[in-house]
């Protein structure tokens, strides 16, 4: 793996538990990225995250939260809600999500590579299966061109 993408993989990761943080406490995407920046990615010992990637997503998830959260709400059944998924599974997916949204020159391939190997990171049982599945779905609709899909109805032509 090269070092730019290294550094954005830890980007993601760090991200993820940005985003988590932010759930759980309130705090704003500013405020958490600069103290993520600060005094989070010291703790990253093998590569550091790229910080501006980091921001993007961290940042850039709030802007996009009614869709990122309609996406996901989309690919649940009928009897499952955004809270009953887990915070960490949620973060996962919202951070894909931004990227599937708002990060159009990441491949969505990559992108769903990568959140899946963060969820195996975090779980050991089917919930990498479901952010695959989810993220393959989501990448679908709002991806469609570079699956060689029409456009759904509803969604954007990029």
């Amino acid at each position: 793996m090269s070092t730019d993408a290294a550094a954005r993989r830890a980007a993601r990761m760090a991200a993820v538990q940005a985003l988590y943080q932010m759930e759980l406490s309130g705090g704003g995407a500013e405020e958490v990225a600069e103290e993520f920046i600060a005094h989070r990615f010291d703790e990253f010992s093998e590569t550091k995250p790229d910080a501006e990637f980091f921001s993007a997503i961290v940042t850039g998830v709030p802007v996009h939260q009614v869709e990122i959260d309609r996406a996901i709400a989309a690919c649940l059944s009928e009897k499952w809600t955004m809270t009953r998924i887990d915070s960490i599974l949620r973060a996962i997916l919202r951070g894909a999500c931004f990227e599937l949204i708002g990060r159009r020159d990441v491949p969505a391939k990559v992108v769903i590579d990568e959140y899946v190997a963060i969820a195996r990171d975090f779980f050991a049982g089917d919930e990498p299966g479901f952010v695959n599945g989810a993220l393959d779905t989501i990448a679908r609709r709002k991806r469609a061109k570079e699956f060689g899909l029409p456009t759904p109805e509803g969604e954007l032509d990029f």
